[in-house]
């Protein structure tokens, strides 16, 4: 506790702390407000049926992962993956793939930020076909008639061209603003700015998923299974529960101590004499992360 209230005691700490918790409540902010033109009522029971199939509990990972969300057709829907899909798709380049970007890799920093130049450029176009893959499913008829009005999760009135244009320009526009925060939060804030930005998107999910495995969404009172032992249901037992409390706590402690592990490398100083002393001969240790 002191050690917290010796960090805001520190004006240069207490100012990158407040930058980054500002640009983190703005990325919270933006993460719920909705595409134009989308029905919210309409996407919400789509989503809540896809979420029940293989392939809605993969795009859910994908939201979860990426500090998006699909199920509300939010401005940061994509989240910041696309950013990551660049960088992990130009690094594989330059390791030897593409001798022009290799080069670069081995200028140091002028090559590097050239190569972050590639990246965001290359986030672009990534951005715009996963925002086209959205906005389609957005579009998705409830049934075999055709578009038009029976179009699930968007706003009936509305021409659909017009929509998916504007679906797509404001969801990749979303993201490259994330990044953008990301890049801010590096220079002006504490830690690493996109590490963040998807942490914040995990971290705003637990009370919601902490409800729903605790609570019954009827009568809003703690589930009788969680008061029983070997059930063959699918909701959490005694026993699941007191598992996941453990694996909870077994990944932190891992987390820390992996983080601040270090390797002790034993170092023996030669002796030298000056005059009628002897210096050195003193063992130590080298710490290496």
């Amino acid at each position: 506790m002191q050690q917290l209230i010796t960090i805001f005691k520190i004006p240069e700490l207490r100012k990158k702390i407040f930058i980054t918790l500002v640009f983190l409540a703005v990325y919270r902010i933006g993460y719920y407000v909705p595409l134009p033109m989308v029905d919210q009522v309409k996407l919400a029971e789509k989503m809540a049926n896809a979420q029940s199939g293989a392939l809605g509990q993969v795009l859910g990972f994908v939201s979860l992962f990426s500090g998006g969300n699909l199920s509300q057709a939010c401005i940061f829907s994509l989240g910041i993956m696309p950013y990551i899909s660049a960088s992990i798709i130009i690094q594989l380049l330059a390791s030897g793939v593409m001798p022009s970007l290799e080069r670069l890799r081995k200028e140091g920093e002028s090559g590097r930020k050239k190569l972050n130049e590639i990246t965001r450029y290359l986030t672009v176009p990534i951005c715009m076909i996963q925002a086209l893959m959205v906005a389609n499913q957005i579009m998705r008829p409830e049934s075999s008639e055709g578009f038009g009005t029976a179009a699930r999760g968007y706003a009936e009135g509305f021409n659909l061209y017009w929509f998916s244009f504007s679906a797509i320009m404001t969801m990749t526009a979303g993201t490259i603003f994330l990044m953008w925060l990301g890049e801010q939060i590096d220079e002006y804030g504490i830690g690493n700015g996109i590490s963040l930005i998807i942490m914040a998107g995990i971290v705003a999910r637990i009370p919601d998923a902490t409800g729903v495995m605790l609570f019954d969404s009827t009568t809003g009172k703690l589930k009788e299974s969680l008061f029983t032992l070997g059930g063959a249901s699918g909701d959490v037992t005694f026993e699941k529960l007191l598992v996941l409390a453990f694996l909870f706590i077994a990944v932190v402690v891992g987390v820390i101590a992996m983080t601040k592990a270090q390797r002790r490398i034993p170092t023996q100083s030669a002796k030298h004499v000056r005059g009628r002393r002897v210096y050195g001969g003193t063992r130590q240790f080298l710490p290496m992360r």
